[in-house]
Protein backbone atom coordinates (compact mmCIF):
# COMPACT_ATOMS: atom_id res chain seq x y z
CA UNK A 1 0.00 0.00 0.00
CA UNK A 2 0.97 3.53 -1.06
CA UNK A 3 1.70 5.49 2.16
CA UNK A 4 -0.56 8.69 2.56
CA UNK A 5 1.15 12.03 2.68
CA UNK A 6 -1.19 15.47 2.96
CA UNK A 7 -1.30 17.18 -0.38
CA UNK A 8 1.29 20.20 -0.34
CA UNK A 9 3.82 17.72 1.34
CA UNK A 10 4.56 19.50 4.18
CA UNK A 11 5.45 18.53 7.80
CA UNK A 12 3.77 20.05 11.66
CA UNK A 13 6.68 20.92 12.74
CA UNK A 14 7.19 21.31 16.71
CA UNK A 15 8.10 24.26 18.02
CA UNK A 16 11.34 24.32 20.36
CA UNK A 17 11.18 27.65 21.53
CA UNK A 18 9.62 28.97 24.97
CA UNK A 19 7.49 32.30 24.84
CA UNK A 20 8.59 34.29 27.05
CA UNK A 21 5.42 37.31 26.42
CA UNK A 22 2.87 35.75 28.88
CA UNK A 23 5.98 35.00 31.71
CA UNK A 24 6.73 38.61 31.48
CA UNK A 25 3.47 39.76 31.76
CA UNK A 26 2.83 37.75 35.20
CA UNK A 27 6.02 39.44 36.41
CA UNK A 28 4.80 43.10 35.54
CA UNK A 29 1.65 42.34 37.17
CA UNK A 30 3.38 40.81 40.75
CA UNK A 31 5.82 43.67 40.19
CA UNK A 32 3.09 46.44 40.10
CA UNK A 33 0.87 44.43 43.36
CA UNK A 34 4.06 44.96 45.49
CA UNK A 35 4.65 48.31 44.78
CA UNK A 36 0.71 49.17 45.32
CA UNK A 37 0.82 46.98 48.69
CA UNK A 38 4.36 48.16 49.83
CA UNK A 39 3.18 51.58 51.48
CA UNK A 40 0.80 50.18 53.01
CA UNK A 41 2.79 47.45 55.21
CA UNK A 42 3.39 48.83 58.76
CA UNK A 43 6.79 48.53 59.91
CA UNK A 44 6.98 46.45 63.34
CA UNK A 45 7.90 48.51 66.19
CA UNK A 46 9.72 46.91 68.81
CA UNK A 47 8.77 48.26 72.44
CA UNK A 48 11.71 49.38 74.55
CA UNK A 49 11.71 49.59 78.01
CA UNK A 50 12.72 52.95 79.30
CA UNK A 51 14.78 54.24 82.16
CA UNK A 52 12.22 56.56 85.00
CA UNK A 53 12.95 57.95 87.87
CA UNK A 54 11.41 56.03 90.92
CA UNK A 55 9.35 58.30 93.17
CA UNK A 56 11.32 57.97 96.35
CA UNK A 57 15.14 56.94 96.70
CA UNK A 58 15.68 53.37 98.98
CA UNK A 59 16.85 53.74 102.03
CA UNK A 60 20.12 51.53 101.56
CA UNK A 61 21.56 50.55 98.27
CA UNK A 62 24.21 48.04 97.90
CA UNK A 63 26.40 49.33 94.33
CA UNK A 64 29.17 46.41 92.60
CA UNK A 65 31.81 48.56 90.96
CA UNK A 66 32.95 46.54 88.12
CA UNK A 67 36.23 48.48 87.21
CA UNK A 68 38.34 48.47 83.84
CA UNK A 69 40.56 45.77 84.82
CA UNK A 70 37.63 44.00 85.81
CA UNK A 71 38.61 44.24 89.26
CA UNK A 72 35.10 44.81 91.82
CA UNK A 73 34.33 46.93 94.49
CA UNK A 74 31.53 46.79 96.75
CA UNK A 75 30.05 50.39 97.63
CA UNK A 76 27.63 50.72 100.35
CA UNK A 77 25.20 53.91 100.17
CA UNK A 78 27.95 55.51 98.47
CA UNK A 79 31.39 54.41 100.78
CA UNK A 80 33.81 52.30 99.33
CA UNK A 81 33.35 48.47 101.21
CA UNK A 82 36.69 47.74 99.56
CA UNK A 83 37.44 45.26 96.67
CA UNK A 84 36.21 41.75 96.36
CA UNK A 85 36.89 38.88 95.04
CA UNK A 86 34.05 37.42 92.57
CA UNK A 87 34.15 33.83 94.43
CA UNK A 88 33.12 36.09 97.74
CA UNK A 89 30.85 38.71 96.23
CA UNK A 90 27.47 37.11 97.31
CA UNK A 91 28.53 36.58 100.95
CA UNK A 92 29.44 40.39 100.94
CA UNK A 93 26.57 41.50 99.35
CA UNK A 94 24.17 39.49 101.78
CA UNK A 95 26.15 40.76 104.57
CA UNK A 96 25.52 44.19 102.99
CA UNK A 97 22.32 43.93 103.11
CA UNK A 98 21.96 42.71 106.35
CA UNK A 99 19.21 40.39 105.79
CA UNK A 100 17.33 42.62 104.00
CA UNK A 101 15.99 40.96 100.48
CA UNK A 102 14.06 44.22 99.93
CA UNK A 103 18.04 45.92 99.75
CA UNK A 104 18.39 46.93 96.10
CA UNK A 105 21.97 45.81 94.22
CA UNK A 106 23.21 48.13 91.48
CA UNK A 107 25.88 46.83 89.22
CA UNK A 108 27.70 49.15 87.60
CA UNK A 109 30.33 48.84 84.89
CA UNK A 110 33.09 51.13 83.10
CA UNK A 111 32.34 51.52 79.42
CA UNK A 112 35.32 49.42 78.82
CA UNK A 113 34.45 46.58 80.60
CA UNK A 114 33.45 43.11 78.40
CA UNK A 115 30.19 42.28 78.47
CA UNK A 116 31.07 39.07 80.14
CA UNK A 117 32.63 40.42 83.36
CA UNK A 118 29.41 41.96 83.67
CA UNK A 119 27.00 38.59 83.27
CA UNK A 120 29.69 36.75 85.72
CA UNK A 121 28.56 39.48 88.66
CA UNK A 122 25.21 39.37 87.93
CA UNK A 123 25.39 35.49 87.48
CA UNK A 124 27.26 34.73 90.63
CA UNK A 125 24.26 37.28 92.84
CA UNK A 126 21.32 35.64 90.94
CA UNK A 127 22.57 31.99 91.72
CA UNK A 128 23.46 33.40 95.74
CA UNK A 129 19.62 34.10 96.27
CA UNK A 130 20.14 37.91 95.67
CA UNK A 131 16.66 39.29 94.73
CA UNK A 132 16.63 43.04 93.55
CA UNK A 133 19.90 43.01 91.27
CA UNK A 134 19.89 46.01 88.41
CA UNK A 135 21.95 47.71 86.22
CA UNK A 136 23.30 51.31 86.45
CA UNK A 137 22.62 53.13 83.53
CA UNK A 138 23.86 57.14 82.43
CA UNK A 139 21.07 59.32 81.25
CA UNK A 140 21.74 60.67 77.99
CA UNK A 141 19.82 63.68 78.73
Amino acid sequence: MPAVTPRGGSRRRTISEINMVPFIDVMLVLLIIFMVSAPLITTGLVDLPTVGKAARQPDKVVEVVVGSDESIKLRIDGKDAGRVALNRLAAEVKSAQEGGQSVPVVISADKSVKYEAVIKVMDTLQRAGVQRVGLAVKSTS
